[in-house]
């Protein structure tokens, strides 16, 4: 039978390849016998603490081979695996919990402890803790464990993740994705990038991201082989893992490809007759950088893409059109339909900007508990008759361009929300840490070009009445309370912020000021 649940993918690679290496942790191998293994102890241990059908299970890890039995392990027990950046602090992470009320948790002692400090487990009833991600396979309690799951009742139409993902207000939603979401997902990157069995790929980006998450289904499918690295800050860390590892496959986001670029000597001198592919998603990948890519990796093919969680993936580029169209999107994945829809209600004409729209099989589920923002997103298909037998279409937000071949371009976002090293930044959830320092009267967050991150986070603040500006303390506030990729790059202080006729920040004004040439 057809694999139609996520941990399929899994029973049938451990069942086909048992001692195929599956997972490089480290120094850590596990065959595809092994993480079947310590999924099934995951998934006993929820069942033996009561999980019920589309509870959700948090999994706070670093990336590990543990996170990946994790997210297996849920899905065997009939759970809604909810993966957490491991750099989130305990104020994003408590968020998470609370709104999708995380019952079981996955983590280690030492993070447990620091979210318990911070208040941040109250809807947590049940607590698996693991070693951290260097414990020896020997004696490793999950490969200790005994018991099997039962099989799990779910269909393919059931909830079997939720990726949390920052929009431009508010706090981080949601994004739930159906098991047929994700085996979908994997099998339609698989046919445009021919993943097999031989192939070995590098995973640079946590399982917190559709992204990264694809490429840990991708690989299981296929029983290819996954090898983990938890940081890409230093390009030769990355180069040593491509050629010691014989990697045939590394996908990344701007930020890694500028690291490479820029901060990699021995990309020079090293030959990596393996890597077969490299992809791009998460910001675009500049005509600079793609040109110094192809010239230090001449015999490897390049692959532009865009996507959106709440779709996954809407479009990629062949790398033969890349040196052509070295700023387009390219055209829609196998299986789909994109298509800029116009102000006026119909297509966009060649040339004509409109709204990005996405229709297909990786359209997700919507947003959890938040029914008036997925009815914003999710929309019957404005181009059919629903008497015809409209489908739900995902609306983006960003507006595109088509060419005359039919090959789109990215004009920018429709709202003001900030891509910055991969990730969606809110400002809104930037501005609340900013003010509730108490020494501001006011405070603005917006995106601001960069060539390595595609956009960096920039605080414009009001002093509060009696406060002298403070830049380092706010600095302070945000590195001890926010990720890295949230945190502003420069505190810039103004007198006061304009305002739009409504009365409210004129964010665009905010922009334009610094953005456009004198």
């Amino acid at each position: 039978m057809a694999p139609y649940l996520l941990h399929h993918l899994l029973e049938r690679a451990a069942a086909g390849a048992p001692e195929k290496e599956a997972v490089v942790d480290g120094e850590r191998r596990l065959t595809y016998a092994d993480l079947h293994a310590w999924a099934g102890a995951v998934a006993a241990w929820l069942e033996a603490d009561g999980l019920r059908r589309r509870d959700r299970v948090g999994v706070y890890l670093d990336k590990s081979a543990e996170e990946a039995a994790a997210i297996f392990g849920a899905s065997m027990a009939g759970g809604v695996f909810v993966p957490i950046h491991p750099a989130l602090k305990p104020l994003q992470v408590s968020h998470i919990l609370a709104d999708c009320q995380v019952r079981h948790l996955v983590t280690t002692a030492a993070r447990r402890d620091a979210l318990a400090s911070a208040g941040a487990l109250a809807s947590v009833k049940h607590e698996l803790l693991v070693p951290g991600p260097d414990a020896e396979l020997a004696g490793h309690p999950l490969a200790g464990a005994s018991g099997r799951a039962a099989r799990s009742a779910c269909i393919g139409e059931d909830l079997a993740a939720l990726l949390y993902t920052s929009g431009s207000t508010g706090r981080p939603k949601g994004v739930m994705l159906s098991h047929r979401n994700l085996l979908a997902g994997s099998r339609i990157v698989s046919a445009y990038l021919a993943i097999g069995r031989e192939d070995r790929v590098l995973s640079v980006l946590p399982f917190s991201f559709d992204y990264g998450l694809n490429q840990l289904v991708t690989t299981v499918e296929h029983e290819a082989t996954i090898a983990l690295l938890r940081s890409f800050r230093f390009g030769d860390e990355i180069v040593r893992a491509l050629a010691a590892e014989r990697v045939t496959g590394l996908a990344g986001v701007p930020t890694l490809w500028s690291v490479l670029a820029h901060s990699a000597p021995s990309l020079k001198k090293t030959t990596l007759p393996h890597l077969r592919y490299i992809t791009n998603s998460g910001g675009a990948l500049t005509p600079e950088i793609s040109g110094k890519l192809q010239s230090l990796l001449p015999t490897t093919k390049i692959f532009a893409m865009y996507g959106l969680t709440e779709a996954f993936r809407s479009t990629f580029l062949p790398p033969e059109e890349l040196a052509r169209r070295p700023t387009s999107m390219g055209k829609a994945i196998p299986e789909t339909e994109v298509f800029a829809l116009h102000e006026s209600g119909r297509a966009c004409l060649p040339g004509e900007e409109g709204i990005l729209v996405h229709r297909g099989p990786t359209v997700s589920l919507g947003y959890w508990n938040r029914p008036d923002a997925t009815r914003e997103v999710l929309v019957p298909n404005p181009l059919v008759d629903p008497d015809e037998g409209a489908d739900v279409v995902c609306v983006s937000g960003d507006v595109v361009r088509m060419d005359e071949d039919g090959f789109f371009h990215f004009v920018g976002r429709r709202d003001g929300m900030i891509k910055c090293s991969g990730f969606r930044v809110s400002p809104t959830e930037v501005e609340e840490v900013l003010m509730a320092s108490g020494v501001l009267a006011q405070a603005a967050v917006i995106g601001l070009p960069d060539p390595n991150a595609g956009e960096r986070v920039h605080a414009l603040c009001v002093a509060a009445p009696g406060s002298e500006p403070a830049p380092e303390a706010l600095r302070a506030r945000c590195a001890e309370l926010l990720p890295l990729h949230m945190q502003p790059k420069d505190f810039e202080y103004v007198a006061e912020l304009p305002r739009s006729p409504n009365g409210k920040v004129d964010y665009r004004a905010l922009r334009a000021e610094r953005t456009t040439p004198r």
